[in-house]
């Protein structure tokens, strides 16, 4: 596997030497209102040189990681099931030799070729999801591989009492149902995350953690596919990441950045920053 030619900012390490690896999948193909996401993962690697590598956040340093950027996967954009299994393949591969994958989105559909992967390595997986949506339509139109349902389909996988979802603010009644009898919901904010994280620290239960960016609120972030108001502060999503980062994180991803929709670059920075906090928290 070899470095891609534009890095992560910072993410410069060999693959034999990296303990986290980063892959981009560029797949927004049933995004339902506004696309644009397959253009994030080389919109934050291209737009992460305005930033330093030292956060004053947590007196850390990327150059002090060991951090490969393999680049983005070439996807089939006609066809959701052949981009998840390059996916999955990918993140197979990461994790087989021992090391931690970090996706970059794309939609949020990414996430269930990676969990499919990370789950085969870990059984008792449980999935931390923090977004702006429930994700837990059986179908979108029809389509059961949906941005929309890949909440659905990884409980499909992992079964009850094992997603835990916070900002939750937009759903349909049955997705809200579904989750009452099924997920761990914390709709509208991050109450109850430091009580979980320390539920799974004293269990060391292997999690997966994806980040939809759109649980941030659209006033700081306005660069993504279905904007929802009432989100939380960028302040109040590096506590939340800090906080979830104490458990046994073992892959993550962090998704629907649409760089083009927010012109200003602000989305694109804050993604960024989001990006290299996460980095810089998890304990690998």
């Amino acid at each position: 596997m070899q470095r891609n030619v534009e890095n992560f900012i910072g993410c410069e390490s060999s693959y034999e030497d990296a303990k986290i690896v980063l892959f981009g999948a560029p797949f927004d193909s049933t995004t339902s209102f506004r696309p644009g996401a397959r253009f994030g993962p080389a919109a934050m690697r291209h737009e992460s040189f305005g930033l330093e590598t030292y956060s004053p956040y947590q007196d850390k340093d990327l150059e002090d990681l060991a951090v490969f950027d393999s680049g983005d996967l070439e996807l089939c954009f006609g066809s959701s099931e052949m981009a998840l299994a390059d996916i999955e393949a990918r993140a197979r591969e990461i994790v087989s030799d021992g090391k931690f994958p970090l996706l970059l989105g794309g939609e949020h559909l990414v996430t269930l070729g990676a969990v499919r992967a990370v789950l085969e390595k870990y059984p008792e997986l449980h999935i931390v999801h923090f977004d702006a949506h429930a994700d837990l339509r059986d179908d979108y139109l029809g389509a059961q591989l949906s941005h929309a349902c890949v909440l659905r389909r990884c409980h499909d996988l992992i079964g009850d009492g094992r997603i835990h979802q916070f900002c939750i603010r937009s759903g349909e009644r049955a997705e809200f149902r579904f989750a009452a009898q099924h997920t761990d919901m914390h709709p509208f904010s991050f109450d109850g995350l430091a009580e979980l994280t320390e539920q799974l620290t004293c269990t060391q239960v292997p999690v997966y953690l994806t980040i939809d960016l759109d649980c941030l609120d659209p006033s700081a972030f306005p660069g993504t596919g279905t904007p929802e108001a009432g989100g939380v502060s960028f302040l109040q999503l590096l506590d939340a990441i800090r906080t979830i980062t104490q458990a046994n994180i073992v892959a993550a991803d962090v998704n629907e950045l649409a760089p083009m929709l927010d012109t200003s670059g602000v989305s694109t920075a804050t993604a960024c920053k989001v990006l290299r906090e996460l980095l810089l928290a998890l304990h690998v």
